[in-house]
């Protein structure tokens, strides 16, 4: 079964209304694959959602960087998946290492949120990984395992679902798994989906890597056949942050496709 390719970029928390005009301007310019076969999805912070949406070429999507657990109401902060509804916001990313680690999102609490941002029509990048001491432990299967168990209890449509396989050792370090060590979780990340949820959901589901993902390693981990697009944030931002134009970046990535089957 085929699966689109999907390149991501993850701006975290960065970026002025003009940096960002500009990113969108690049991006607008950029020559890149058909959405046939590619799937294209930048996230800016909240406050530049509605900027991006309305610059943002069409066949380009926006994601938000998360949304809260529940319907809105007296949570000081938080964004609601209803909100992003109504922005028109069809993608949000969930899980994410930073928001496990610094705020303390346990994997229910992260299956809360995928199941209730599913049931109100968003699309989800779900984020799963390991940390370097879990790793190092040999437990890395039992943790994305674990994490990934907690959205498979809370779900049964996994159609708007990309698993995002994103170590915690390698982001922001410079570090990344081998080509061989993202195949290998990727396989077994299938192999789980195959046993627990269905043969159908592990052979259509894309799992994308992120982790310190370059312009010099993206070629390599993309001939992976199990390693279906990537969630970049470090590279995205040090392009923002720098001279080099972010649409030179993604079309750097995009064109990785063209090694794909």
């Amino acid at each position: 079964m085929g699966r689109k390719f999907f390149v991501g970029g993850n701006w975290k928390c960065n970026g002025t209304i003009e940096e960002v005009k500009k990113i969108v301007e690049t991006l607008n310019a950029g020559q890149v694959p058909s959405p046939d076969v590619v799937e294209v999805v930048v996230s800016p912070p909240f406050v530049f959602l509605p900027i991006v949406k309305s610059l943002l070429r069409p066949e380009f999507h926006v994601a938000a960087q998360n949304c809260w657990v529940k319907k809105g109401g007296a949570f000081t902060g938080e964004v609601s998946a209803e909100m992003l509804v109504n922005l028109d916001i069809p993608w949000v990313i969930l899980g994410h290492s930073e928001r496990r680690a610094l705020l303390g999102e346990s994997n229910e609490f992260v299956g809360d949120k995928v199941a209730y941002a599913l049931s109100k029509g968003l699309k989800v990048i779900a984020c799963i990984g390991e940390t370097l001491e879990q790793r190092e432990a040999g437990s890395t299967m039992d943790v994305v395992a674990t994490q990934t168990k907690a959205i498979a209890e809370r779900i049964s449509d996994w159609s708007n679902v990309v698993l995002a396989y994103e170590p915690v050792w390698p982001i922001g370090t410079g570090k990344v798994a081998t080509p061989a060590q993202a195949q290998e979780v990727h396989v077994e990340l299938r192999k789980w989906l195959h046993a627990n949820v269905s043969p159908e959901v592990a052979a259509s589901i894309r799992i994308i890597y992120g982790g310190s993902v370059s312009g010099a390693n993206c070629n390599e981990l993309a001939a992976n056949p199990d390693v279906d697009g990537f969630l970049v944030g470090g590279a995205s931002l040090k392009v923002m942050m720098s001279t080099i134009p972010l649409g030179v970046w993604l079309v750097g990535f995009l064109t990785i496709y063209l090694s794909k089957d």
